[in-house]
């Protein structure tokens, strides 16, 4: 163990603590496979308290009596404490995940937009009158769910945490976070400025653990009212089966395989930059990732050339020394990624860049793989059905505008999805056509999108996260009806 490992706490009820058997579980930077940071390594009691705390919170006159206005103060001061230690989340965060520390940085202020945007809502979730006939006065109330639970993964740790944990503050509920073991360092940070903000003790909690001891109990606990879960699609069925036990409600944001779809007449000094950003992006390990490219083929010649040029000149390192790509998050997703493209070249796909470990032995150390690019490949194939989850492109010709739509819908998936064109009519009727949550035109992910409403179609979830939608998770109506003379 590196003499230097940092040492965190948990956060429960409004205390900087350590678990309640004193075990604590090493956390690895990807980028060094060295031993980052200690943690408390929660267990079932751990849970208990957190829930407990939670609930106290939620029926306290400090935070359940308080006005929807007094939420949204304390937000915006979380807001600027977040603001105030970007630098310092940032650098956590680009050693604990191995994202470039620009990326790292963006998602700092992206985290921080967050809680401000639900705090300007937090005094306006309003409910509405409904006309039944004379003598009777019938009105909609939305009222918080109690206490939810968040199960954040490790590619966005401070953006999914403030993500999910904004509205569900804003609307009034208490939160329980289980951030991924593989990368918790800025959930449990959020945590600690959530006190130094003023949250009441026991509104936002951050448990520290593995996903089998803690996570499972978290989601079975019947002192939680509401599970978002943010994930892969086969522990997210496992999630909705254990939360059917207290039948609670879930919001679910699962895997992608997103189209980008680009056209010969696209713009493409605009559109490739853009398009390899969406893969390359954090290495690839991003829900909403461009991974399939869909290419008119009378452009797919110099589109693919332009991506090799782009990948060949990208420079792999560190995340925390700013590179243009870092390591995956841990040997295992290094190995299934390997295994992917493995697949792939049995399959026929070609690989155009990449497709392997880089020579560096600095690199080696770490979990780095070179950003690729499969080509030539067929829609049915492995690698452009499943979720990768790494930084590799699998490029399909198309002819026409049709058939470019029923390749694009032809997934499992459908979460986000982008078309490249000067032809509004092309544009237009592609995004009504195409099956996901999200379709972007000539641009993709539109920065951080806090405003924009965010999920999936089929196995990549439902309900909605992001944007004014994101209330209908942490809110349910009642309805009074007045009958009087």
């Amino acid at each position: 163990m590196a003499a230097t490992a940092m040492q965190f706490p948990m956060v429960i009820d409004g205390q900087r603590v350590e678990s309640l058997s004193g075990e604590r579980y090493e956390d690895r930077d990807p980028a060094s496979d060295q031993v980052l940071a200690l943690l408390p390594r929660a267990n079932p009691a751990d849970v208990d308290r957190a829930v407990e705390a939670a609930t106290r919170a939620f029926n306290s006159k400090e935070w359940g009596g308080i006005a929807p206005a007094e939420r949204g103060r304390l937000m915006l001061r979380l807001a600027q404490l977040i603001r105030a230690n970007a630098e310092e989340l940032a650098r956590l965060e680009s050693q604990d995940n191995g994202k470039p520390l620009r990326q790292a940085r963006n998602d700092a202020q992206v985290a921080a937009r967050y809680f401000e945007f639900y705090a300007g809502v937090a005094d306006k979730i309003m409910g509405n009158t409904i006309p039944i006939g004379p003598g009777f006065l019938d009105y909609t109330i939305r009222e918080p769910l109690g206490v939810s639970g968040h199960i954040v993964p490790w590619n966005y740790p401070i953006q999914i945490t403030s993500r999910g944990v904004a509205p569900a503050v804003a609307a009034g509920n208490t939160c329980v976070v289980k951030p991924s073991s593989e990368a918790p360092l800025t959930a449990v940070r959020l945590g600690e400025l959530a006190i130094d903000a003023g949250f009441p003790a026991g509104v936002i909690n951050v448990v520290t653990g593995r996903g089998s001891e803690v996570g499972d109990y978290l989601v079975t606990h019947p002192g939680i009212n509401q599970i978002t879960f943010t994930g892969s699609v086969s522990t997210g069925q496992r999630v909705m089966e254990l939360a059917a036990r207290h039948v609670i409600p879930v919001q679910m944001e699962l895997g992608g395989k997103s189209p980008n779809v680009v056209f010969a007449d696209a713009d493409l000094d605009l559109t490739v930059p853009a398009v390899a950003n969406a893969i390359f992006q954090n290495a690839g390990q991003t829900c909403s990732a461009g991974s399939r490219l869909l290419v008119e083929r009378r452009a797919h010649d110099e589109v693919v050339d332009r991506l090799r040029q782009r990948a060949q000149q990208m420079r792999l390192g560190p995340g925390i020394e700013d590179p243009d790509m870092g390591p995956m998050i841990s040997r295992g997703q290094l190995q299934r990624v390997l295994e992917y493209i493995e697949i792939g070249k049995r399959e026929g796909a070609r690989v155009a860049v990449g497709g392997a470990q880089p020579d560096d032995p600095q690199l080696r150390r770490g979990y780095f793989i070179q950003p690729t690019v499969l080509d030539q490949a067929r829609n049915e194939m492995r690698v452009a059905q499943d979720e990768i989850f790494g930084p590799v492109l699998t490029v399909i010709e198309f002819d026409d505008l049709e058939e470019a739509a029923r390749i694009a819908n032809q997934s499992e998936f459908g979460l986000v999805a982008g078309v490249w064109t000067r032809d509004i009519n092309k544009a237009l009727y592609l995004a009504s056509r195409i099956k996901a949550g999200q379709v972007f035109v000539n641009t993709y992910g539109a920065g951080g999108g806090v405003e924009l409403p965010f999920g999936g179609y089929k196995k990549s979830g439902f309900g909605r996260e992001k944007g004014l939608e994101a209330l209908a998770a942490y809110t349910q109506v009642k309805n009074v009806c007045v009958k009087f003379a």
